[in-house]
Parts: C-alpha cells; sequence; structure tokens
C-alpha cells in the first residue's frame, strides 16, 4: 500500500501520541495501521519516520495488547508475519524455509526472562542449564544464498520472510562470498544460508567521499547504502559499494536424494564451524559459545560497551540456543523463533523537534550555531542541544525551526543531526536566519567576516567579550598552559565578578578577595596559587599554544619555540621568515604576524611578561638532536594500553629521544605498536595490518636502553 503525504504526516503525528500512551484494546486497530505503514517506511520507501527503537516500543505495545487480549488478534496484524521489504518491480523467488525475525530484549533482566521461557519451552526441569551462541547484530541488509552441487545458485533479499527479491549477480559481485564452497565434503548437495550484508565503516567512508567529489548525494549512514546495493541492478555498483555478507546461519541442508542434514550437525556453533571452513566470512571474536545464561549476559554487556571498536555497525547482539533439537522443541511463532532473540543495544539515533537556534563564540571569534532540541533519550543520555557546526552545514540539510530531525550520536559520544523529514513538514516552520553581527555583543554591530577557504563565520574583534571568555578558558585548560585546579567554571564565575578581564589577569588575581568566595578555602586557594606561579615558568612552546592565535596548535608552537630564544622575536618577522621553517605555511605566518602587529595584543604580552610568565626559550622549546645511529631513527611508533614501568608521556619523550615519531593511530603508515596491559582495538588493528612490529614494554625498553 502506498501512503499520500498527508496519510504520512498524520499517521506518524499519531505515532508520536502513542509513544506517550499507554494503549487499550481501542487503540488496537489503529496501532496496526501504524506498524503496517512504519514497516512500508522502511522497508519499501527507504525513509523511516522512527528510529528503530522507537518502532520497537510501538511493536513491544502490540505483543502486550496481544498476549493480554488474545482473542483480538487479527491475521494481518505484524505479530502474525514478518516486515515486507518487496517492490512489485523486482522478481521475486521463494526461501527454502521461512526467514523469521527476532525478539527484542534490552536489558540482564530480559536475557533471565528469555532464558526462563526457554526452559519452560523445551519441556525441561527448572534451573536446567542452558548452552547458547552470541553473535553480533549487524545494521545491513539479511539475504539468503543457496548452494546447489558446491556452486552459488541463487540468492536472494528477506523480502517477506517467505519469498525475497532475487538479487544473484549482486551477490557473485561480492568477494566475501565464495562462488564456490564444498558443502558436498560434509555430504551436503542443497543448502540455504543466512546473511547479512553490510559496508565496513572505513570504506563506508572512503565510498562518500567519491560520491561528495563526483557530485552525488552522500548516503546517509552504511546500513542505506548496504541494502540499495543489494537492490540496485547493476551488480558493478554492488562492488563498488565494498559491500562484505556475512554468513551466520545454516538455515536448510539436505543430502542428493533430500534427506535432512542439520540432525547431522547438530548444533549451530558446528554450523558456523562448517562455514568457517569453507571460506564464509564470520563474526569471529564477536561470536562466542556460552555455557550459560550468565555467561551470555556478560559477553552482551561487553560488546556493548565496545561497539564502536568493532569495525562494522552492529546495533545488538542475537542470542540461539545452541542445540538444534532443543530449538526444534522449543518451537516458533509466526513472527520470530522462540529460542532466539536479539539483545538490542541503546538507541543511537532518534527524532524529535528543532525548537530553536543559539550562536556560540568561540576562542578566535568563531560562531558555532547550536541547535535546541525537545529533549530525547539517546544511547542511554538525553540530548537537548546538537552542534550544527556552520551556516554550510545549516544549508546542505535545509534544517528550519520546527522540523522533526533525525538525530545520531556518533561512537555513541557526539550527537548530530543526520537530516529533517522533510516529509512531516505543515508549512509551520521557519527558516534559519546565521547572524551577521556578533550575537555576543551585538550593540556594537561587530559584522562577522568569512574568509576565503573557511566555512565558519568569525568576529573580528579582539575586544569581542565571548571570545576573551573563551581565550582565558582555552588558556589555563590541559591542553595549554596546563594551570590545574583552574577548571571552566572558575573562570567564567571570575570573568562574571570581573577578577578576569584577559589571560594575563590569570597571573594577577586577588587571593584575598576569592578566599572570601563561597566554596573557596584557603587550602584550594593556596592549591590554584601554586598551579598558577608553576605555570609561569612553561616553556614557551605552551604559551605560543595558549595564545589562542587562529590555526596556532600544539605542534606549530613547538616549531616556533625551537626557532626564537625569546617570544618577543616573533614580533620582527616577516612571512619568509616564518615559511622557512618546515610545515609553517603563509596562512599560519600571517595570522602570527597580524597577532604581533595589534597593539592591544603587543600590551597584552608586555602584561604577562610583567606578572612574571616566562618568555624565554627553555631547555625543553630547544630542538631535539637526535643521534643518527639512535635505534628508532625514522621509525614511527603509537602506544596503547597501560604501561607499568612508566607514564605515556615519558614514553614519548624516551622514544622521540631515540629518534622516532610518535603518532596518534593506528596505519599502514605505522612501524611499532608499544601494547601494554589491556591493550584493545589498536592493537587487533595494527595486528590485522601485519607490517607492524608490536613489541611489549619491556622490549622497547630495551631497545631504548641500547
Amino acid at each position: 500500500m502506498k501512503y499520500s503525504a498527508s496519510e504520512q504526516k498524520a499517521l506518524t503525528t499519531q505515532s508520536k501520541n502513542y509513544l506517550k500512551q499507554s494503549l487499550t484494546t481501542q487503540d488496537y486497530d489503529a496501532l496496526i495501521k501504524l506498524l503496517s505503514f512504519h514497516e512500508w517506511k522502511y522497508y519499501v520507501d527507504n525513509k523511516p519516520v522512527l528510529s528503530d527503537f522507537e518502532y520497537d516500543q510501538l511493536f513491544d505495545q502490540l505483543k502486550r495488547l496481544e498476549n493480554e487480549h488474545p482473542d483480538i488478534i487479527r491475521p494481518d496484524s505484524p505479530s502474525q508475519r514478518v516486515a515486507s521489504d518487496l517492490k512489485s518491480d523486482f522478481h521475486t523467488v521463494p526461501h527454502l524455509i521461512p526467514m523469521l525475525s527476532l525478539g527484542n530484549s534490552y536489558n540482564a533482566d530480559d536475557l533471565n526472562d528469555f532464558n526462563d521461557s526457554v526452559i519452560k519451552n523445551a519441556f525441561l526441569d527448572a534451573g536446567t542449564i542452558v548452552e547458547y551462541v552470541v553473535e553480533p547484530k549487524f545494521d545491513g541488509g539479511s539475504i539468503a544464498i543457496i548452494y546447489e552441487n558446491d556452486l552459488l545458485t541463487r540468492a536472494a533479499t528477506r523480502g517477506n520472510g517467505t519469498q525475497g527479491e532475487e538479487m544473484t549477480a549482486n551477490a557473485k559481485a561480492m568477494a566475501s562470498l565464495p562462488l564456490k564452497a564444498a558443502f558436498s565434503s560434509y555430504g551436503i548437495h542443497k543448502v540455504e544460508l543466512r546473511g547479512e550484508s553490510i559496508i565496513r565503516k572505513d570504506i563506508f567512508e572512503k565510498v562518500n567521499e567519491k560520491r561528495a567529489k563526483n557530485g552525488e548525494t552522500l548516503f546517509a549512514n552504511p546500513r542505506n547504502a548496504a541494502t540499495g546495493g543489494l537492490r540496485t541492478k547493476d551488480a558493478n555498483e554492488t562492488a563498488a559499494r565494498g559491500i562484505q555478507t556475512f554468513v551466520f546461519q545454516i538455515g536448510y541442508a539436505v543430502d542428493k536424494d533430500g534427506n535432512d542434514k542439520m540432525s547431522d550437525i547438530g548444533q549451530h556453533d558446528k554450523a558456523v564451524e562448517i562455514l568457517l571452513n569453507l571460506g564464509f566470512k564470520t563474526a569471529g571474536e564477536a561470536q562466542k559459545k556460552c555455557k550459560n545464561i550468565q555467561e551470555t549476559i556478560d559477553f552482551c554487556q561487553a560488546w556493548e560497551a565496545k561497539r564502536e571498536d568493532y569495525p562494522y555497525e552492529i546495533d545488538g547482539m542475537v542470542v540461539k540456543v545452541n542445540d538444534f533439537s532443543l530449538q526444534d522443541k522449543i518451537g516458533s511463532t509466526a513472527h520470530h523463533p522462540k529460542w532466539a532473540i536479539a539483545y538490542k543495544f541503546a538507541a543511537k539515533q532518534a527524532t524529535t523537534k528543532l525548537i530553536g537556534v543559539e550562536y556560540q563564540v568561540g576562542k578566535v571569534g568563531s560562531i558555532t550555531p547550536v541547535a535546541k532540541l525537545e529533549p530525547v533519550a539517546l544511547a542511554g543520555v538525553t540530548i537537548s542541544s546538537v552542534s550544527l557546526h556552520n551556516e554550510d552545514f545549516i544549508k546542505e540539510r535545509d534544517l528550519k525551526i520546527g522540523d522533526t530531525v533525525l538525530v545520531e550520536r556518533a561512537g555513541d559520544v557526539i550527537p548530530y543531526i543526520v537530516k529533517a523529514m522533510e516529509d512531516l513538514r505543515d508549512g509551520s516552520e521557519e527558516p534559519i536566519t546565521f547572524p551577521r553581527i556578533c550575537p555576543a555583543h551585538p550593540e556594537d554591530a561587530s559584522v562577522l567576516v568569512r574568509e576565503e577557504g573557511e566555512s565558519a563565520w568569525r568576529c573580528p574583534d579582539v575586544d569581542c567579550p565571548a571570545q576573551r571568555l573563551q581565550k582565558i578558558i582555552f588558556h589555563v585548560s590541559k591542553d595549554a598552559m596546563d594551570i590545574d585546579g583552574f577548571g571552566k567554571s572558575n573562570v567564567e564565575k571570575f570573568f562574571e565578578l570581573g577578577y578576569l578581564q584577559d589571560i594575563s589577569d590569570v597571573y594577577h588575581l586577588d587571593y584575598q578577595k576569592i578566599l572570601a568566595l563561597e566554596g573557596f578555602g584557603e587550602k584550594s586557594v593556596e592549591k590554584l596559587k601554586k598551579a598558577i606561579e608553576l605555570a609561569k615558568q612553561n616553556p614557551i612552546s605552551k604559551l605560543l599554544h595558549s595564545l589562542s592565535i587562529h590555526h596556532l596548535g600544539k605542534k606549530a608552537g613547538k616549531l616556533l619555540a625551537a626557532e626564537v630564544s625569546h617570544v618577543m622575536d616573533l614580533q620582527t618577522w616577516d612571512e619568509d621568515r616564518f615559511t622557512e621553517v618546515k610545515e609553517i605555511g603563509p596562512v599560519l605566518a600571517n595570522n602570527v604576524m597580524q597577532f604581533f602587529k595589534e597593539p592591544k595584543n603587543i600590551e597584552l604580552l608586555n602584561r604577562l611578561q610583567q606578572y612574571g610568565v616566562n618568555f624565554a626559550q627553555t631547555e625543553e622549546d630547544r630542538p631535539k638532536v637526535v643521534d643518527a645511529n639512535a635505534p628508532l631513527v625514522g621509525k614511527t611508533i603509537l602506544f596503547t594500553g597501560t604501561l607499568q614501568q612508566m607514564g605515556r608521556k615519558e614514553a614519548q619523550q624516551l622514544a622521540e629521544a631515540a629518534g622516532a615519531k610518535n603518532i596518534s593511530s593506528v596505519s599502514s603508515n605505522l612501524n611499532i605498536l608499544v601494547a601494554g596491559e589491556k591493550a584493545g582495538s589498536k592493537l587487533k588493528k595494527a595486528t590485522a595490518i601485519g607490517t607492524v612490529e608490536i613489541l611489549s614494554e619491556e622490549d622497547f625498553l630495551a631497545i631504548v636502553r641500547n
């Protein structure tokens, strides 16, 4: 069934209302209509207007009503069948056995309840220990693949669970699926496999980069790109998207005479072992046979904590009874097997309203728009504010005040807006007008500027109060002068009271006034005073970085500090002198020159010197002379895990002294990885590359000490 634009708006609004209510049998018919609509939006139209979590909430309401009132169950209820993604313009083929959906669980209690139901439905004695297999719930497109006489003969999408869209050519285009697999060595003549087609996260980024260069529309996420690639009529496009298929289950297997071979295999983990032996891509370390439900719970929760380290998008784990004969005893409903369940991770996407935009001014004057949202729960936290980055971001997504927007937490940390739900607009939405006057002091009519090649609008006024505040916050931070105990809240409080006007005031505080403030005792004030006095002796590389000169980061601060005996020497440098320094370009050169040409900045620097801040090159600033015969000359190095004999910073300094260059991530450019205790994803990634030398802490120390 197709839905008109007005019907879609009405049904989506009704869905949002139902999410806030506890439904009764009077809502049953309407709820079926809503769920059928969302299935169509998700599987057919490819434009879902609810997050997966929100859909699950509605579906759980349906199941609750039907469990409480079984006499109301309609044959067209979504609980009585699986969802459909069939399109009339694709050839459909039947599956050898149905591809059912999975019931959902969200916590340990749900899994314990599932274990109880397994024991009950299998007619086992209470307390019987059941063995499970746990594997990732990949966020991609499900397919069924048939091998006959060892050859891949057919592949199809999940479809409505009984039949799907035939896409054999596309399956053959995926290098992860062998064209020939020796099932006959196991006495199997014909077999139907279950798999999930997905795109690795780093490959997805490269695909989108290529599409951007070609002026093509970017994919919203790896799942959409993968499911679309399964349906494309050009198998070359499937290959171009880098789609891979994990095969996780043997669903049907017979010998030449049609006799069942599933009972010979006996267990799910044995079936996975067969798939692995035949060259199929399986879940590897992300899959485990668990001896009981507690081990199952522990494994699920462990993977929820490290889901972002996995190179593929997963939205949960799948728990299956391992023994096939036990699966048969437990049975299935029309919708899902009773012997398997999905453990769903906290939602990464949700929909909410964009109710306003505020504008923040950064330390170099950059204006950052921040969307104010109706609060929405997402991946364990409540989101009410999201950065919109810049004006281009707003225009590219055509965002408007009043829009319903899809919000996602990138890496379960940083929320961002994926898109506006344009189909849900009713005409009341208002365009977002980016300011052209600094929002921090509009009374001064400070006109914003946007430099060529940059995406941000900036306030050019060095006296902008918001900039001065942000400059002080950055100056005292760990990344800059590292003044212990001088946090953001203290800076904001002192700024509001007038104790701080610019960064020089940090070194000229009236400690008696601070002592009189609530929450400040003699010990805390004395600790702050000592930290500030200590910061005065910092190397000038830190001071240069702390001045908030546009584009002058830590590395540039070190490069410039190595070239001057005194900070004020830079006042006489021209562009040629700056660009003589390796890795210093004309943009940064001009930014530093402009800073030193501004009289107010010179006055600021003079005050800093007057208050005792070091301006002379220190031993730490001087360039390190590395012996050409040093043991790690020309090598790149990275430390991961917990080191026992030294801190990370000390280890990096030892590496530099031995001629190595410290880098921050694992790539083909890495030569050495030093792995401490509890080394995680970086160690696995480095091992997978194959060319990275893996050292223990002891190995590293032996090399640098020699």
